[in-house]
């Protein structure tokens, strides 16, 4: 009866494909099927998909969309920074001005897709109560 849990458990994390799932969830839809929205508001996850009734609930995304969003920009924001500075020398204040913007813009676009793809992501693998580990 243990190996006909584990063998279950196996087979549905193998239909439940990593890049199908962050892909939906990068396109902030339900990872299960990728039509109902994932998100209300900005960041806020729904309990159930509207669409296919999957729970949503047990995501534990936490602060791991934002130390991902914070990698992400600093990785392509402050080599910008660089090349700009020493190519085109701007006042300082249209460089801050100018990054600052950029930063600010990215974060916002990035967090709800890192947020959704990290909820995809562990949808997928069965973490935490997303696995019918009843």
């Amino acid at each position: 009866m243990t190996d006909q849990t584990v063998n279950i458990g196996h087979l549905q994390s193998e239909q439940r494909g990593l890049k199908h799932s962050l892909l939906r969830g990068w396109r902030r839809k339900c990872p299960n099927c990728g039509a109902g929205p994932l998100l209300r508001g900005y960041l806020k996850v729904n309990d159930v998909c509207t669409v296919c009734r999957e729970e949503l609930f047990h995501h534990r995304a936490d602060d791991g969309p934002a130390y991902l969003t914070i990698l992400i920009v600093g990785h392509l924001m402050a080599p910008s920074l660089h090349i700009v500075f020493v190519t085109w020398r701007p006042e300082p204040l249209t460089l801050f001005t100018i990054f600052a913007v950029g930063c600010v813009g990215l974060s916002l676009y990035l967090l709800p897709r890192l947020k959704g793809a990290m909820i995809g992501f562990q949808w997928a693998k069965g973490m935490g109560g997303f696995g019918n580990d009843d």
